[in-house]
């Protein structure tokens, strides 16, 4: 689909589906690759060796050994994406709506950059050795050295809650910097955790940037950089593993005959472009992964086809909705980032097999059909995901992108990523459901 077409589709919000003309079904030997993909090994085996610490200090986690992740459950066969067609592959949800503690898939990055910030410092102030178990993050020592200094980051919401729950567990000042959408119930957590929340009157950009500036003069002050972090985007890659864990013990195949289609809801890109990596890392060329966007806030389509029609690299393409004359208001607090990480799109530009837009009130009905077929509850930035399937099946778009990778689908697996959503307020989501 043309750029010129797209615009003149969102702004009249009609949803639509983008191929990536730069897709490859291999991964590149570049070294952002290669790096990345070695610090993704360094944070998986970091998980293992955080699992005591993390066992100790939440005893919710005894069950799991300290181990973090969410279930897969596969859909039942009463439940089909409206418009989705029989014998259409398995139909998965991969649950992060159910992450422990923090209740969203940003628990996978923003758990994962906090604790290693963590033991960065008590190595540097001799609080560990090679030989140290990761209990020792919980000292009296480590909590007295952690308390003198202050985590801050910018937030929508989910990762603010990651970020803030995970750095007041260790004994750090936490302060989130949240943007106009951030809901009341998202802030009133926080605070009851004794985190410190910024409120902003400008959106996700603003407060990103306020919370960056106020922390650079600091040196004791350490912000979580949501548009450029490494260390939150392979927190979020090591995810895959868990997915691949999971399919193994569902005696799930992923290979030519047997294709995975993922999809994923996209904000500013960090935790979606994170799990894609990761899913390329380990299934390529057999995986196929969709990001699914606002109508009113495709930051990631804005950025990826714009740099692709003027063949640029999407790291320095800074477009934003704004500039397509879209307006970045949408019940998908989660979603609302009218910019677009460029260090994602840029890792992301041969990656992804294309973005998907759902508008407000497809994502309230599928919301509403999720529970009522099922009982799950997750929030309307997660139902974007549900929408991914039927707009690969019943597009043109889709289809030709089905035909050209050769996919078939009686015998695919779907996996559809519902990011957020448990800890929502009763009273708020069934608001949702009216």
């Amino acid at each position: 689909m043309q750029t010129e077409n797209l615009i003149r589709q969102l702004q009249k919000n009609i949803p639509v589906l983008w191929t990536n003309p730069h897709f490859h079904d291999v991964d590149s030997t570049d070294s952002v690759t290669a790096e990345l993909s070695g610090l993704r090994l360094e944070a998986i085996a970091r998980w293992q060796w955080l699992e005591s610490f993390i066992k100790e200090r939440f005893p919710e986690l005894q069950s799991t050994a300290g181990i973090l992740d969410a279930p897969l459950i596969e859909l039942p066969d009463q439940y089909q994406p409206l418009g989705a067609h029989p014998d259409t592959g398995r139909y998965l949800i991969q649950a992060d709506h159910q992450f422990p503690i923090a209740g969203s898939v940003k628990a996978r990055g923003g758990f994962y950059e906090v604790l290693l910030f963590a033991e960065s410092l008590a190595r540097q102030h001799g609080l560990l050795t090679e030989l140290s178990s990761s209990t020792a993050l919980g000292s009296e020592e480590a909590r007295a050295l952690f308390s003198q200094y202050r985590i801050g980051v910018g937030s929508t919401g989910n990762l603010g809650m990651a970020i803030g729950l995970m750095s007041a567990a260790l004994g750090f000042q936490a302060e989130v910097h949240m943007s106009v959408e951030a809901k009341e119930w998202k802030k009133q957590r926080l605070r009851q955790h004794g985190v410190k929340v910024v409120e902003h009157s400008g959106d996700y950009a603003k407060a990103v940037e306020a919370g960056r500036q106020q922390a650079e003069p600091d040196e004791k002050a350490y912000f979580v950089d949501d548009e450029r972090s490494k260390a939150l985007f392979v927190g979020y890659s090591t995810a895959a593993t868990c997915v691949q864990q999971k399919l193994a013990m569902q005696n799930i195949e992923v290979n030519a005959e047997h294709p995975l289609l993922v999809y994923i809801p996209c904000g500013v890109g960090g935790a979606p472009g994170g799990i894609a990596f990761g899913l390329r890392q380990l299934f390529a060329p057999h995986v196929h992964i969709f990001f699914v966007e606002p109508c009113a806030s495709p930051c990631v389509l804005a950025n990826l086809a714009s740099s692709a029609l003027a063949n640029e690299d999407p790291a320095r393409d800074e477009v934003s909705v704004y500039d397509w004359g879209l307006n970045n208001q949408t019940i998908a607090d989660g979603l609302a980032v009218p910019t677009a990480s460029g260090f994602v799109c840029s890792v992301m530009q041969q990656k992804l097999s294309g973005v998907i837009t759902a508008s407000d009130e497809e994502m309230l009905d599928r919301l509403r059909q999720l529970y009522k077929q099922t009982g799950i509850k997750i929030e309307p930035s997660a139902a974007a995901a549900l929408l991914g399937p039927e707009r690969l099946l019943n597009t043109t778009e889709g289809q030709t992108y089905l035909q050209r990778q050769n996919i078939n689908l009686s015998k695919a697996t779907h996996i559809l990523w519902t990011t957020g959503g448990s800890l929502v307020p009763e009273e708020i989501f069934s608001s949702w459901l009216e």
